[in-house]
């Protein structure tokens, strides 16, 4: 992601700043096996009046320093990230892990979190999901192999402009940050914060997406749309499936998120 400043914080976790200092703040949070950088193309589109925080997960592209714990260790440094740089609550748009991460953050730390928009966000567990963890431990390797990462690429909708960096991103990851990011990904619940989240939430799934991804967006609707704080219903929640794409919105329709969430954030909490 070209003009990425890094910002001192958690050692090993590369964040990226763009956009007004002064802006309202966005924290983009990417999905598994990628970066920050994948962002680039709503970057692009969006208002560059906001003012954008894009880390590097843990063991991901230029944090691949750090190794991925756990998906609770991560929302713990993300709050961090928030605490230190930002003038009060953010809105979070995750995408994948990075939609989960954004769940759990609004769950655990809604003190920091104004709104959350979730893109393709699992909230299902994968059966078996023991085995599944056994094999990719086996097949981590393939991951540095460009074959193999040129094949992943495609079927993320990776375009050619941000190839090299997908390249770079797959040959960083280790075994580890590997099993722990997708076992923890296979294995997410809804946390019980969710319910209990107050700020506007968008939900998008794509509908060529597996159909584990749609259940997903549906229950994390519902656990919100159903909730109650002090004895009133809460509004603001929004489900939408998006037509045509597949498991890669923000890649696929860069444009069209871009003024999706514009339009989103100008919804009043």
């Amino acid at each position: 992601m070209s003009g990425a400043a890094p910002v001192p914080h958690a050692p090993g976790i590369h964040v990226g700043r763009f956009g007004a200092p002064g802006g309202r703040t966005l924290l983009l949070l990417h999905g598994g096996g990628v970066g920050g950088w994948m962002w680039e193309p709503l970057r692009r589109h969006l208002d560059p009046g906001l003012r954008l925080i894009v880390p590097d997960l843990p063991g991901h592209d230029r944090s691949a320093g750090l190794p991925y714990v756990s998906h609770e260790r991560t929302a713990a440094a993300l709050a961090a990230i928030v605490e230190r740089k930002a003038a009060g609550p953010v809105a979070v748009v995750g995408f994948s892990l990075g939609a989960q991460l954004t769940v759990a953050l609004a769950a655990s730390r809604p003190d920091l979190v104004e709104r959350a928009a979730v893109i393709s966000a699992q909230a299902i567990p994968t059966r078996g999901a023991g085995a599944t963890s056994a094999l990719l431990a086996a097949a981590a390797p393939l991951a540095r192999k460009r074959w193999f990462a040129r094949l992943q690429a495609r079927q993320l909708f990776v375009p050619d402009e941000l190839l090299d960096d997908y390249l770079r991103a797959s040959a960083r990851i280790s075994r580890r940050t590997l099993v722990s990011a997708v076992g923890d990904n296979i294995r997410f619940t809804v946390p019980s914060g969710w319910r209990a989240f107050s700020g506007p939430a968008l939900i998008l799934a794509g509908e060529r997406e597996r159909a584990v991804m749609i259940r997903s967006a549906r229950l994390l609707h519902v656990e919100l749309d159903g909730s109650e704080l002090d004895g009133r219903e809460l509004d603001g929640r929004e489900l939408e499936i998006v037509p045509g794409c597949g498991h890669g919105i923000p890649l696929q329709r860069p444009g069209w998120l871009a003024r999706r969430l514009e339009g989103w954030l100008d919804t009043a909490r």
